[in-house]
């Protein structure tokens, strides 16, 4: 203290410290550190007060609205300032050491404890109700997750595997709707997405825990992020408990050799300038010469009046109003593939148009893409810059939490990952225009190594904004009519486009 005699040394703690909190281990460490602080100063007989706070209303991670609700719905009512104050004033007064200042409505935290494991220390406070003591006890037998693990799997393996499903789906949709607050399991859709729902990270340790205990399984941490609907857990947990389903990688098409090579592209798909939406459009569109180069798109917000100048030296103005453009970069059916609106306005163009023709390439495959979740799939995507975080970055309308996964150029392939559910490697490369070809030269090593049974290799370039074109103007390295001309006699200059295929 460097000498100073302090007449009050306060330190502000957790109440996680004191009695837990779902998915806080280290959080909870942190503050009990705190409250041993208090007790070390004590014991040399100097000033210390350590208190354990409960949420306050109002402020802190409370004054979020559904963190608000979530922990009033686990039995700890966020506490007026006024009463934390007065209390923290009595606990300094009092020369308390260490102290936890909490409203806790017991016989509803209690429950909400005891659905994971017996919990000695609530169970001998006299103050718990009724009900939350027979919540702990069992009405006197403590019952463990072995006992229930027990019984389910004698009862699930007598049934037919339609009604494992069944059983389980309903199992994990009334535990989801435990942990989310909902009074029956009629909220919880079989095939929504837990992310749509509500979930965070503490919520889906919370749903983990449950079940766990239900089923007397060791779950992982990421059990929601890894099978993400109700659906997709559900089936998986009838594979841990009666087992005997074949693995995924297993169920799909063996490679054929083709010519002494094993590899084989089984089917494509695409977006193109000029309307090309599928390879069978492609196809047409070169062997007819179509010309693809059009106007500038309107809906993306360009000034295209100022943006435009026949001056290249101009600073900000591009000398050509033509390129390759996708002129319904901004359809995307978000619900479709599990997004909520404020997601997909945060997403990169890129990310979307990559899920579409993903979607449509394992469809002209003859592949169930719901077939390849848990499979040893890789994604390999070339992307030639992201500039679409410019026009988002300072948005604040809900988009906060969504930017970053958004434009993020190693989500640009951890996006198909996640959303299909494949677990074989997924990179995404940048070597500027030859970014696809460089992918699919990674995907071909990376099957003929065995890293992956089957990859999606592709590439995409969406222009979010004009910066492009302003650039190559200065170089003077872009045809004024936005056409090629790199290789014609006594003309230079070269084009810009967008597109996608995979």
């Amino acid at each position: 203290e460097l000498g100073i005699e302090l007449s009050a040394f306060v330190l502000f703690s957790s109440m996680s410290g004191t009695i837990g909190a779902a998915g806080q281990g280290n959080y909870a460490a942190a503050n009990a550190y705190l409250d041993a602080l208090a007790e070390q100063r004590r014991a040399a007989g100097l000033a210390a007060t350590s208190l354990a706070w409960g949420p306050w209303a109002g402020s802190g991670m409370a004054a979020d609205e559904a963190m608000d609700a979530r922990m009033r719905r686990d039995g700890v009512p966020p506490m007026a300032p006024d009463a934390a104050i007065a209390a923290l004033a009595q606990a300094v007064g009092a020369g308390e050491t260490a102290l936890t200042v909490a409203d806790i409505a017991w016989d509803r935290y209690a429950a909400v404890v005891a659905a994971v494991r017996p919990n000695p220390l609530i169970r001998d406070f006299v103050t718990v109700a009724a009900a939350g003591e027979a919540a702990i006890t069992g009405h006197g037998t403590v019952v463990t997750g072995a006992d229930v693990a027990g019984a389910t799997f004698a009862k699930l393996a007598e049934l037919p595997r339609a009604e494992q499903e069944r059983e389980l789906l309903a199992l994990v949709r009334t535990q989801v709707a435990a942990v989310l607050g909902h009074e029956g399991s009629d909220a919880v859709g079989a095939e929504r997405a837990f992310k749509e729902l509500g979930f965070d990270s503490l919520t889906a340790v919370d749903l983990r825990n449950r079940l766990g205990a239900a089923s007397g399984l060791k779950l992982p941490t990421t059990l929601v992020y890894d099978y993400p609907t109700s659906a997709a857990l559900a089936e998986y947990l009838r594979g841990e408990l009666v087992g005997s389903a074949p693995t995924v990688d297993a169920a799909l098409p063996m490679a054929v050799e083709t010519d002494g090579d094993p590899i084989a592209i089984v089917a494509m798909s695409c977006r193109f300038p000029g309307g090309v939406r599928t390879p069978e459009d492609l196809w047409r569109l070169l062997a007819q010469g179509t010309d693809a180069v059009a106007e500038f798109p309107v809906d993306r917000g360009w000034d295209l009046e100022r943006l435009y100048d026949a001056d290249p030296e101009r600073p900000g103005t591009s000398h050509t109003r033509e390129g390759g453009f996708l002129y319904d970069v901004a359809d995307f059916d978000a619900d479709f593939f599990g997004i909520s609106p404020r997601e997909a306005l945060a997403m990169d163009p890129q990310q979307r148009l990559l899920l579409e023709t993903a979607w449509e390439a394992f469809e002209r495959a003859g592949i169930d893409p719901a077939a390849l979740k848990g499979s040893r799939a890789g994604v390999f995507v070339g992307t030639n810059g992201q500039d679409y975080l410019s026009l988002v970055a300072g948005e604040a309308d809900g988009l906060e939490g969504h930017v970053g996964t958004g434009n993020a150029a190693s989500v640009v392939s951890g996006r198909l990952s996640y959303v299909f559910g494949l677990e074989g490697p997924a990179i995404t490369v940048d070597t500027a225009c030859s970014s696809s070809l460089v992918a699919l030269h990674l995907a071909v090593q990376a099957l003929r190594q065995g890293e992956c049974t089957m990859a999606l290799a592709g590439g995409v370039t969406v222009m979010s904004t004009p910066d492009a074109f302003v650039d190559f103007s200065r170089q003077r390295g872009l045809a004024e009519d936005g056409r090629i001309k790199a290789f014609a006699e006594g003309a230079d200059g070269t084009g810009w486009g967008e597109g996608v295929g995979m």
